[in-house]
């Protein structure tokens, strides 16, 4: 099967390069008569003078010259390919040199004397050679752009679903967009931290949006009350977390399966007095425990119907002053020593007017 490749002479370009202006004029008049365009250059100084002057699309270079051979000017010539092809010549059969020019991204190794139909079956297939690296690497490209293009449109569906599927238990809850999103952002953040894969870094930062969905099932008395809640209120209010893994348990999608372990077990605690499985240190699944610090940061940080944003020196102080009991020690010793990248992502992304006013 036929790849369409086809070398057209006229448009394409070749410098030779030979200490011998007899062995020059020679290749120059064979290729020419076949419509090749043709330069020449004594030496490898010459040669990268020609081609910074102007590309070649083919180097016919001979091996032994005085000073810097042909296979140093390959080995110089060798970032460029497959945008110039090179053709070594050489008057002696030295396997061992012809080997180290193909291994350097030479296409071939032409012996003198030559014949011209070599020369010129030499270089077209030199030249095809380079014109399918190029349109090869061209496909990649525009293959790695669309695999980018569509990770993007998949994260941004991902996204909106996430978002969608909290936005009434936002409204409920008096909670922000800009709370959910920069919950979704920290975590992402910490798991990158972490080394996680872009993928896993991709997924918790559209699940852990999600980890109080479960309030939509908490009743208004409860959950928006401006006071402190009752015993038995608490005991309603902490259902939200079951309730949230049982909206999304079932699911086969990874970010929608990760946001149910987050649900379930936000509020577990590092010294295991948390709710409501009482889960210790490593039993609590990391993008659970990731998401309690930062969702505790980030309620401390900002206004709440029911509270002033505290000062970041005091939000930073009961995250030390909880490590190990309420969070895993390793992730806050990790939050801490990047807590720039998040003061950044928090400033960037603030709360807006109406978010903070139910009111309006």
């Amino acid at each position: 099967m036929s790849d369409g490749i086809q070398v057209v002479p006229d448009q394409a370009s070749i410098l030779i390069v030979d200490d011998l202006p007899i062995v020059r004029f020679s290749l120059q008049r064979i290729l020419g008569k076949a419509g090749y365009r043709c330069r020449e250059a004594e030496d490898v100084p010459h040669a990268l003078a020609a081609l910074a002057e102007e590309p070649a699309d083919l180097v016919l270079c001979d091996i032994q010259m005085p000073g810097a051979s042909g296979l140093d000017l390959v080995k110089l010539l060798r970032p460029r390919i497959p945008d110039t092809s090179v053709l070594m010549v050489s008057s002696s059969e030295d396997a061992e040199t012809a080997i180290e020019c193909l291994q350097q991204g030479a296409f071939g190794y032409v012996l003198k004397p030559f014949q011209p139909r070599e020369i010129l079956v030499q270089v077209n297939g030199a030249l095809r050679r380079r014109m399918l690296e190029i349109a090869f690497r061209d496909r990649e490209a525009q293959l790695a752009q669309k695999v980018r293009e569509q990770t993007e449109e998949i994260r941004n569906s991902r996204e909106e679903i996430a978002l969608r599927l909290i936005a009434a238990s936002e409204h409920r809850d008096n909670e922000t967009g800009q709370h959910v999103r920069r919950i979704g952002l920290f975590a992402a953040e910490l798991a990158r931290l972490l080394g996680w894969d872009e993928d896993g870094v991709e997924t918790i930062r559209a699940a852990a949006p999600m980890h109080d969905i479960g309030k939509i099932g908490v009743p208004d008395a409860i959950l928006q009350k401006p006071a402190s809640l009752t015993e038995e209120e608490w005991v309603v209010m902490k259902r939200h977390t079951l309730m949230g893994a049982t909206i999304l348990k079932g699911s086969t999608v990874p970010f929608i399966q990760m946001g149910a372990r987050i649900s379930v077990g936000h509020h577990e605690k590092w010294d295991g007095t948390g709710y409501p499985k009482g889960l210790v240190g490593d039993q609590i699944p990391m993008e659970a425990r990731i998401t309690t610090l930062v969702d505790v940061y980030d309620a401390l940080s900002n206004r709440r119907h029911y509270k002033d944003p505290w000062p970041e020196d005091q939000v930073i102080q009961l995250i030390r002053k909880n490590r190990g009991t309420h969070f895993d020690p390793a992730l806050v010793d990790l939050f801490l020593a990047n807590l720039d990248s998040f003061r950044a992502i928090l400033l960037a992304h603030p709360d807006e007017p109406h978010d903070e006013d139910p009111g309006i």
